[in-house]
């Protein structure tokens, strides 16, 4: 079984399992696109969640950010706080 992610307008909205053979005959009339999501984060940087953001250039999921004064780790795509924590 494979994970995928319902993302539309940049954003996770669904997480479902299924197999690819699903897509060969299953029907979405809702707008979206489904990108396969890997518990690992061996591609796409994270498994995605609702919520969370796809982004097309770095070909990753990206958790919503904490705070304003967090910053995005381009390496993992998740976010660091502005000083480790103790």
């Amino acid at each position: 079984m494979s994970y995928f992610a319902k993302v539309k307008d940049k954003k996770v909205i669904k997480v479902i399992v299924a197999d690819q053979d699903f897509f060969n005959t299953f029907i979405d009339d809702d707008p979206g696109q489904w990108i396969e999501t890997f518990k690992d984060g061996s591609q796409r940087k994270n498994f995605a969640a609702i919520g969370f953001t796809y982004d097309v250039d770095r070909d990753a999921f990206i958790p919503e950010k904490p705070f304003d004064s967090w910053t995005l780790n381009e390496e993992t795509c998740l976010w660091q706080p502005p000083t480790p924590k103790p």
